[in-house]
């Protein structure tokens, strides 16, 4: 893997409708990052239908393997022309970036994309055809770190046309605003909700018209490796921790007993952080070497409702407590490696009332954890000792 993406939408609906006329499918499928903005005609109910069909059909084609030039066809051949205003009931752009940072984008009817590195923006080489009697522009290059894309549908260029601020919106404002604004630190999520902010503000808080926003980032690869409980032979210990150590990117260990063991293979001592106490959730440790080293249960657990209920980053950025910072790490990766140990919990084999219920569960809340990430586009690799 060469490159990683973070996507980010943000969404507003025309003042006074029920539902957004636009719609985005992402599809991630390992091998590369499938995006799908449409923009339906009009607004409310109606345009939502329109913009749902025509992302579906694209995103689900090319989920199942088709071609780009075979979706394409599809859906220009799909999609009517309103005959009063000469055009299409619904637009879109597809895009396409593969794990290798090889990038193709296709554009029918909507605003043409934003594409820069770091503060800047760049134009790449736009190629205009026809398929199925409808003009399309096509974009095919390389991208790298620091590189990004922002598609929108065309209710992102319209804020202070309707008097209710003095201000001429349109692309190139809408363009240096972007680019001033681009942090590498900011997640693509914060960036297409800043985004999506200034043009409600413009709009006066009452949208003229759907708003959508995609943010695309490419950063380089993040791996993290996480060592969670002892491994069931005593004597695997130093290859456990030994592999632990050679692996790339962040280091986690989770479990007190765990990190008692990897501290003394490699002759160090785990100190207390005493910044990390927080209400619910155990202390960390520190250890040279280590990057995080966190209680087990527990921490896991709190994790895992940070996955499934969408957390926000710089929500997290705040927490010092374990479970706030490895969910931190969990959410920036992009290949984890869990590696599980499966010595028995001496506490659990006697009959102990005092043993709170979710360390009897805890393989039950890995393989939920496991499940998660993968369901959020995570490369995981498990392995058990």
């Amino acid at each position: 893997m060469k490159i990683s993406i973070d996507i980010g939408v943000h969404q507003l609906k025309k003042h006074g409708e029920e539902l957004c006329g636009d719609s985005v499918e992402i599809v991630r499928t390992g091998k590369a990052d499938l995006v799908v903005l449409s923009d339906g005609l009009g607004s409310g109910v109606k345009a939502n239908i329109l913009s749902r069909l025509t992302a579906k059909t694209a995103a689900t084609m090319l989920r199942l393997g088709g071609h780009i030039e075979e979706v394409i066809d599809t859906v220009a051949k799909t999609l009517p022309i309103d005959r009063d205003i000469n055009a299409a009931y619904s637009t879109f752009s597809i895009l396409q970036i593969q794990n290798n940072g090889r990038l193709y984008l296709v554009e029918y009817d909507n605003p043409p994309v934003f594409i820069g590195n770091g503060n800047y923006l760049f134009s790449p080489r736009r190629e205009e055809r026809y398929i199925a009697g409808k003009k399309i522009y096509e974009y095919e290059f390389d991208v790298d770190d620091r590189d990004w894309l922002v598609l929108t549908s065309d209710g992102v260029l319209n804020p202070g046309t309707n008097g209710l601020m003095n201000v001429s919106w349109g692309w190139e404002r809408l363009a240096r605003f972007i680019e001033e604004s681009y942090k590498e630190d900011k997640t693509a999520a914060d960036w297409a909700e800043e985004i999506a902010g200034i043009c409600y503000t413009l709009y006066g808080e009452k949208p003229g018209d759907d708003v959508t926003v995609v943010a695309v980032k490419i950063k380089q690869p993040q791996h993290v490796t996480i060592l969670i409980g002892p491994p069931q032979n005593k004597a695997d210990d130093p290859r456990v921790v030994r592999k632990l150590m050679d692996s790339p990117g962040a280091k986690v260990v989770c479990g007190g007993t765990t990190g008692e063991i990897v501290g003394r293979i490699l002759g160090r001592k785990v100190f207390i952080d005493l910044s990390s106490v927080a209400e619910g959730v155990p202390p960390v440790g520190m250890l040279p070497g280590i990057d995080l080293v966190t209680e087990g249960a527990v921490t896991l657990v709190q994790t895992l409702e940070h996955l499934k209920t969408n957390t926000r980053l710089k929500d997290l950025a705040q927490l010092r407590d374990g479970a706030s910072r490895l969910t931190t790490l969990l959410m920036n990766a992009n290949s984890i490696h869990i590696m599980v140990g499966t010595a028995k919990n001496d506490a659990l084999a006697v009959d102990c009332t005092d043993v709170p219920a979710i360390y009897a569960y805890k393989h039950h809340v890995i393989r939920d954890l496991i499940n998660t990430l993968r369901e959020m586009g995570k490369e995981v690799k498990e392995e058990y000792f």
